[in-house]
């Protein structure tokens, strides 16, 4: 007997019906020499600290590093999970093969193999790996199962990204708890430190910070008037400061030529390009929906993961933006399918589809592709759902549209000693435009827009060597601050290790180096507001005075750094593709988290005062002293720099 398991029942039923396994059983299904179960999620989960050693029950500074000699796994939830464990480890134990039907992915892979561990699996297992759940896609992928052993690097990656969060995680989680948390027993607060949710809330209190302490600075611009059109002054700036900073000196400029003509110097006109936006990856699409219509980043992914299930959209839980090449035969299929909800589906019809690197690339997909539509019959679908959908349906149609021509202008002109600008952009053909409708392709968050210009408006037909009178006008303007993140930019910041990144193409390259991963950004923001490190204020990301004394009270780098987080990332993706060793990442782990132990164990800031017993001790520059030694308290320590 061959037996199927899938992550979840829904997946399962679906499974079993296209096998033909229609005998229903309590826990799986059976017919056709297929037994399909599934699990509820994640079934099993490492050991709890105390689980590997009753020393470790306590929460004792001694007992830290907590690093277990060997990682074990066990069946973690409800009764309702341990039935259905038993009734995948009962058909294990009498099965010819395994098929593995998980979500092919990371998380998925790591799921389903901790079961087959725990369950004591001896028979061969095979892999089913698709980027849909349509009974083609099903079909076909078990046409074309591969060995377990072909995803081991995958399954060692998800182990040590799981092992790398439960040794910070609890080793600093505790560290931070019992050095520095207020209350004691039962009433001590925990100080959760995690190996991303860390690092993110960093992000969030570093911006917050900027923005408090802004200091706002006045300066003018001066621009001028001619020919119904306003020109700006290019003046000088060095080092970041403006160059008119007083009313006067602004004025005096003015006054140097308002009585003289302005003449214009150069017309130069440039034909430009505008691409249209980039398919979707899971984090391009949380951006949008957060944007679009203020869904979160988790309401998002369960929105997307639905369409999935559903058939409706592919594999969503991917990091690229690209298509590979075997897709491109599929497209006429696909779009035929949904012809009759997108009227813009029609001029492409019975069309030679351009195929561009732009969206088809080998190089740029491993395991998953952008997420598309599969072109099942969208229905059934809820009010958000086709919100999402219809996001996703329209960057895949306009994709196969020409590419937007437009006309880029750029004016100089000189009164005076001083030179002007104007620029102006004119769209020649529409093209992938008129699938969105101008305001959206317009607002569309992965648009990329080479020589985008600074006025969308097309101007006057200027000549070089023309002059005449114009009116100098100048401008008080103020310096604003840093905008606070949502959970729009917290995601990007995320997938560029807070890096601020404008250009598609620069924020792909920089993906390895992100912190989470696409399928778990959502969740670790949700920890965030959970753990009431964060609140949301309108769509701004708050940091509470929770999330801010603990981001001050942590002292290694490594747990609030998101680009030392990131470069961790990088490590383990590494391992996904084979190119670095499970072992040495583990040495790494356990390197790091004796550090990060060692350096609370050595710092006494936060602590208690040893003298007053009322102060805190705080650190200067050459030594430790009580926060209380304006009223008296004598307690003093150097430390080594």
């Amino acid at each position: 007997m061959i037996v199927c398991v899938a992550e979840k029942p829904s997946v399962g039923a679906y499974i079993a019906n296209v096998l033909g396994a229609k005998q229903k059983h309590d826990g799986y299904f059976e017919g056709n020499g297929y037994q399909v179960t599934w699990t509820f999620g994640h079934l099993c989960a490492l050991l709890d600290p105390q689980e590997y050693t009753e020393q470790w029950k306590a929460w004792t500074l001694s007992s830290l590093p907590m690093i277990p000699p060997r990682f074990s796994i066990k069946v973690f939830g409800d009764a309702g999970v341990h039935k259905q464990f038993n009734v995948i480890k009962n058909l294990i134990d009498q099965a010819d093969e395994v098929i593995n039907c998980g979500d092919a992915g990371q998380e998925g892979e790591l799921i389903q193999r901790w079961v087959y561990q725990q369950a004591g699996c001896k028979c061969p297992v095979k892999r089913l790996w698709v980027n849909s759940l349509t009974e083609e896609a099903i079909r076909d992928g078990f046409q074309q199962l591969k060995d377990q052993s072909e995803y081991q690097h995958l399954y060692e990656a998800g182990m040590m990204r799981a092992i790398g969060d439960w040794l910070l995680g609890m080793n600093a989680t505790r560290a931070y708890t019992i050095r520095y948390a207020r209350g004691s027993g039962k009433d001590r607060q925990v100080l959760s430190v995690g190996r991303v949710q860390t690092p993110t809330l960093a992000l969030v209190v570093k911006r917050q910070a900027e923005i408090e302490n802004f200091v706002p600075r006045t300066y003018w611009e001066l621009k001028t008037n001619y020919r119904d059109t306003l020109f700006s002054a290019q003046m000088p700036v060095e080092d970041g400061e403006y160059a008119i900073t007083s009313e006067e000196q602004g004025q005096e400029l003015v006054n140097s030529i308002k009585d003289l003509p302005l003449t214009i110097t150069s017309v130069e006109k440039k034909k430009g390009t505008e691409y249209a936006p980039k398919l979707y990856d899971l984090t391009s699409l949380q951006v949008d929906c957060n944007k679009k219509y203020s869904f979160s980043a988790e309401q998002t992914l369960q929105l997307i993961q639905s369409l999935y299930e559903k058939r409706l959209t592919t594999y969503p839980r991917v990091d690229t933006t690209y298509l590979s090449d075997d897709i491109y035969p599929k497209v006429p299929s696909t779009l035929n399918g949904i012809k009759d909800y997108f009227p813009q589906v029609a001029p492409l019809i019975g069309a030679k589809l351009p195929k561009s690197k732009k969206v088809f690339d080998n190089k740029k997909v491993t395991d998953h592709h952008a997420i598309i539509p599969t072109g099942q019959r969208p229905d059934n679908m809820t009010a958000d759902e086709k919100k999402v959908y219809d996001l996703v349906a329209l960057h895949f149609i306009a994709v196969f549209y020409p590419d937007c021509e437009v006309s880029n202008t750029t004016v100089m002109a000189k009164a005076g000693e001083i030179d002007f600008k104007v620029t102006g952009r004119e769209v020649l053909k529409p093209g992938w435009r008129v699938v969105f409708g101008a305001e959206e392709s317009d607002n569309s968050e992965n648009a990329d827009n080479s020589d985008n210009s600074e006025n969308s408006k097309s101007l006057p037909a200027f000549v070089k060597g023309e002059s005449g009178p114009h009116e100098p006008v100048l401008k008080e303007k103020t310096t604003t601050p840093p905008k606070y993140y949502t959970e729009a930019t917290l995601l990007r910041a995320m997938e560029t290790a807070g890096k601020t990144v404008e250009n598609d193409e620069l924020r792909e390259a920089m993906k390895e180096n992100g912190i989470g991963r696409p399928s778990t950004r959502a969740a670790i923001i949700e920890k965030l507001y959970q753990r009431k490190y964060i609140v949301k204020q309108g769509k701004s990301l708050r940091a509470t005075e929770t999330g801010i004394n603990l981001i001050h009270l942590i002292i290694s780098p490594l747990l609030k750094s998101a680009e030392l987080t990131g470069l961790w990332e990088k490590k383990l993706r590494e391992i996904e593709r084979g190119e670095y060793t499970a072992q040495d990442f583990l040495v790494e782990l356990k390197e790091m988290t004796s550090g990060v132990v060692r350096d609370v164990k050595s710092n006494k800031a936060g602590m208690l005062c040893p003298v007053c017993r009322q102060g805190l001790i705080i650190r200067g520059n050459t030594q430790y002293g009580c926060s209380r030694w304006r009223e008296g308290c004598t307690y003093r320590e150097p430390f080594d720099k």
